[in-house]
């Protein structure tokens, strides 16, 4: 069972303050609160995210539904709603933003820690964050690791999906666990391809750029663009994007 602090984290504190630590697939996830009313998560000692500031996240979904056009393809009627697969729930930036867009009329999530996912349901301390998407009736939420469900096939979600976003990893080159490398190898991106329909993108934040990811992406679609994302230090984040052409 997770611990979680007796100890309420005072606003002036000059170090974040466990909120709750909890075991899970991937070993041991801490939730911390820090200043100004911002959470952390820290993955085996590693800190990954945080919720200051998801201009990256909203920019990944942007980019994925921005050119989206067309019917789905087979199975997907003319004027049918946009299906969003987002891989990682994360602080729920990504998730949030999708379900923004008003077109978007399924999203499901793919979370395989159950900590993570109950710090979003109602009441929890992440659920301003993802502005309570895991209540809203369009959310799908799978329990899983989402390289097994993808290779499951596209019928263990429901069928195929017109954009899915990545954000399980601080990029291709710096993965949570060392299973997730499978994800943007040959045969993961084999797997995600077959998860779109016909006009689906792709979208995989990334820390920063990965030239042998994008030289693999280009190898498997017949478009992809590298969009980086201007950060206050350090090198820019990646957005990479996608598609097969019509």
């Amino acid at each position: 069972m997770p611990f979680r602090s007796t100890q309420p984290w005072p606003p002036d504190a000059a170090e974040p303050v466990v909120v709750e630590r909890a075991e899970g697939p991937g070993g041991e996830l801490v939730l911390r609160a820090a200043h100004a009313g911002h959470y952390e998560i820290i993955s085996n000692g590693t800190f990954l995210m945080d919720t200051r500031n998801g201009e990256s996240e909203r920019l990944l979904v942007e980019a994925a539904l921005g050119g989206l056009a067309g019917p789905g393809g087979p199975g997907r009627p003319e004027g049918a709603g946009v299906r969003v697969l987002v891989g990682g729930l994360g602080v729920g930036f990504t998730l949030a933003e999708a379900l923004r867009h008003e077109r978007v009329a399924e999203a499901a999530v793919v979370e395989r820690e159950p900590a993570v996912i109950g710090w979003h349901r109602e009441g929890g301390p992440l659920a301003p964050f993802s502005r309570g998407a895991l209540a809203d009736p369009r959310v799908r939420v799978h329990r899983a690791d989402l390289v097994e469900l993808l290779t499951a096939g596209p019928a263990a979600m429901g069928g195929r999906f017109d954009v899915v976003c990545l954000d399980i990893d601080n990029g291709p080159d710096w993965t949570v666990t060392p299973g997730n490398a499978r994800l943007y190898g040959p045969e993961g991106l084999a797997a995600l391809r077959r998860a779109l329909t016909g006009r689906g993108r792709l979208a995989v934040w990334s820390a920063g750029a990965s030239p042998a990811f994008e030289e693999r992406l280009r190898e498997r679609f017949a478009a992809v663009d590298a969009l980086p994302v201007p950060v206050p230090r350090g090198e820019p984040d990646m957005i990479y994007l996608a598609r097969d052409l019509p």
